[in-house]
């Protein structure tokens, strides 16, 4: 499936110190699944710089040799160096920004929010915790409190330390902390790269066999170290229900389903078909936590009209989401959205791109970036 939208997700990373926030970081530069990530940092040490090949550094840039780049900034300059990594000369595909000396989370997840860049998306606010010093760090910093609670998305780490009766306890008080946050068990910082995201295609990619880098037989070689052969357990951690409908999607019984969202679904993106309600175009939808956006689409030339979805999360019911999804679609001619009917999906759609047909809307303007 296409991704949801072509602007690039800006992730934020959080955690206190010795979380395991920069372990996980630096997995995922490892791990990156073809994309090529533009992170921002408070200063280059939590990069293991040595461990990739530098192509250079001009200024406070380091371009590595697995095509990310990493930029050393203050909060000051973030909206800057967001500009410099979203022009289309870098070729960025996804954008992590570590909030470790930058800002607070919530306050860097606002000015992501109020950017008026065209070119970026707001990607979650990830939070990284210790399992195993969970209750100290929120002794020592009892902001973490308040940082879970707007959390999209929490990495309990190190739970190798922990056993599954603290485990659990830690799961009950996270629940409290954080409501229906989707909480996904980790050690050393290794999450499945696909929670996050999504496996980028370039034509040098699809060669059938091609040689291996320095940058993967590094990868390899951690692997081995750490007594991890592969990544196929990672995908435990995590659901993924594919849902396709050939039947047009009634808007109103479809956002009933967004604004209800069960606990545990993190990201839902893909393309929607609503029928007689906008027959020019299809609209892209890009959730992420509390955060939703559409954006309309013109269909592609000689494409059947099609809802396609990815549904992601932790615990999930993914038979259960499945039939939510099912009972969004049209059951007959009887059953047809009225002219008000895309008015709530309207409320999330920032602007209209060149070139898209817009559907009418009841006051002629779009709320961008709205948090369900």
């Amino acid at each position: 499936m296409s991704p949801s939208t072509s602007q690039i997700p800006v992730v934020v990373l959080a955690g206190f110190l010795g979380s395991g926030k920069t372990t996980l970081l630096n997995h995922l530069l490892r791990r990156n699944g073809g994309n090529r990530i533009g992170v921002v940092v408070n200063d280059f040490g939590s990069i293991e710089i040595d461990a990739m090949t530098v192509a250079g550094q001009v200024g406070s840039t380091i371009s590595l040799g697995n095509g990310c780049l990493c930029c050393a900034v203050d909060a000051s300059e973030l909206d800057d160096y967001l500009d410099k990594l979203t022009r289309p000369s870098a070729r960025i595909d996804v954008i992590v920004v570590e909030a470790s000396g930058l800002a607070e989370p919530q306050e860097l997840v606002r000015m992501i929010l109020a950017s008026d860049n065209p070119r970026i998306v707001y990607g979650g606010l990830v939070e990284v915790v210790d399992a195993a010093e969970f209750d100290n760090t929120r002794a020592r910093h009892p902001e973490l409190d308040r940082h879970l609670a707007v959390a999209d998305l929490v990495v309990l780490n190190k739970t190798d330390r922990v056993d599954e009766a603290g485990q659990e306890r830690l799961r009950d008080t996270l629940a409290e902390l954080a409501g229906a946050t989707p909480v996904v068990s980790a050690q050393y910082g290794r999450v499945d790269p696909a929670l996050l995201l999504d496996p980028a295609v370039r034509p040098e990619q699809e060669e059938k066999v091609r040689q291996l880098s320095f940058e993967d037989l590094y990868a390899e070689a951690y692997d081995r170290g750490h007594g991890h052969g592969h990544e196929g357990h990672l995908h435990a951690a995590y659901d993924s229900v594919c849902v396709a409908l050939d039947v047009p999607v009634h808007p109103r019984r479809l956002m009933a389903f967004l604004d209800s969202r069960p606990a545990g679904l993190y990201r839902i993106k893909g393309f929607v078909d609503f029928g007689a309600a906008d027959p020019r175009n299809r609209y892209a939808v890009h959730a992420v936590g509390r955060f939703l956006r559409f954006s309309p689409q013109p269909w592609p030339a000689g494409e059947p009209p099609m809802t396609q979805l990815v549904l992601i999360g932790s615990g999930i019911d993914a038979a259960g989401l499945r039939k939510e999804i099912e009972a969004c679609a049209l059951s007959g001619p009887g059953d047809r959205p009225d002219e008000r009917s895309m008015w709530g999906v309207l409320r999330y759609v920032p602007t209209q791109p060149d070139g898209v047909d817009e559907p009418g809307e009841p006051d002629g303007t779009g709320t961008p970036d709205q948090e369900l």
